[in-house]
């Protein structure tokens, strides 16, 4: 990687906000006494990913959504906001780090989830890229372990040399999830652009406040 590449993926930026002193505490803490990259990058996945509530009821109209300081205080975070949190994670510990997003197709979706959205298509999921063992890796820290198990598939496992990302079937074998168009990479969270897209895509989805209700993990059903 180039050093000016290097750089700009390690710079904070304003929904990506690795300056932020909750996110740099956030990191260290997480990592102390770690001082290898990949294993850094293991540690800081598996919090993002279990410790983050997945939750697709967000308010996808409020910029905080998409912040990652927002999202580590809040405890709770759609996949944009969890990649965010991700990559600001790393970059506060030097490890390069940008935002990537991708339509997917949903098999299992909970039919609240579904009816929100209007199909099983969801545009613009987000997921980290990571720079590590000079080559940049495809990470997707989305579901947290409690919903995977009540939708009856394995937590996703990121060993920091492989991409990591949502699985194709569950546990039974039935699809779970498929990339179907990649939009590229970020510097930082297309904010503006992904609010006009959420609400001409998903009106009944992106209403202010976010939809309230059931969590996904009482919602689910295998």
């Amino acid at each position: 990687m180039q050093d000016s590449h290097r750089v700009l993926f390690t710079s904070p930026a304003e929904f990506i906000d690795s300056d932020h002193p909750d996110v740099i505490a956030q990191a260290q803490r997480l990592t102390a006494g770690v001082a290898e990259p990949v294993a850094q990058a293991r540690l800081l996945y598996a919090a993002v990913r279990d410790e983050i509530r997945y939750d697709p009821y967000r308010d996808y109209l409020d910029p905080g959504s998409y912040r990652a300081s927002a999202v580590l205080a809040a405890g709770t975070g759609y996949c944009v906001g969890k990649a965010a949190l991700y990559a600001a994670l790393c970059r506060a510990l030097g490890i390069p780090a940008r935002i990537g997003l991708a339509d997917v197709m949903n098999h299992l979706a909970t039919p609240r989830l579904l009816e929100a959205v209007g199909t099983n298509i969801f545009a613009y999921h987000g997921y980290t890229e990571v720079f590590l063992g000079g080559r940049w890796l495809k990470v997707s820290p989305t579901f947290n372990a409690g919903l995977c198990a009540k939708l009856g598939v394995a937590p996703l496992f990121f060993d920091g040399r492989h991409d990591a990302l949502l699985q194709s079937f569950d546990g039974q074998g039935r699809e779970f999830m498929a990339y179907i168009a990649d939009h590229g990479a970020f510097f930082d969270v297309p904010v503006k652009f992904l609010i006009i897209e959420m609400r001409r895509l998903y009106p009944k989805l992106c209403i202010p406040g976010g939809l309230r209700g059931a969590s996904m993990e009482q919602e689910a059903k295998v």
